[in-house]
């Protein structure tokens, strides 16, 4: 595949439109990402890749019962009211 076939390839993947002049400077660039992209191939890895280098471990604590509000104490600060809920604005 040429270089230019390439790059209106990947233009159309990213849905840019570009122009025959941005075309030719992004062919030159195109060709030294590849060569780089080439030479990293060559490397032989025997490691498995590794997704996470840090373990992650879950913090969990003990839950601990508390004494919640009384309904009073809920609505003590508060004068929209309506039985045992807050009553808001009509929407």
């Amino acid at each position: 595949m040429s270089e230019e076939i390439e790059v209106r390839e990947i233009a159309k993947l990213a849905r840019l439109k570009l122009t025959e002049e941005e075309i030719k400077k992004f062919k030159k660039d195109l060709q030294e990402v590849k060569k780089q992209f080439d030479e990293i191939d060559k490397i032989e890895v025997k490691e498995r890749p590794c997704f996470q280098p840090v373990e992650l471990k879950n913090v969990v604590r003990k839950d601990k019962v508390k004494r919640g509000f009384s309904v009073e104490d809920t609505f003590s600060n508060t004068e929209h009211r309506e039985k045992n809920f807050f009553k808001g604005p009509k929407v």
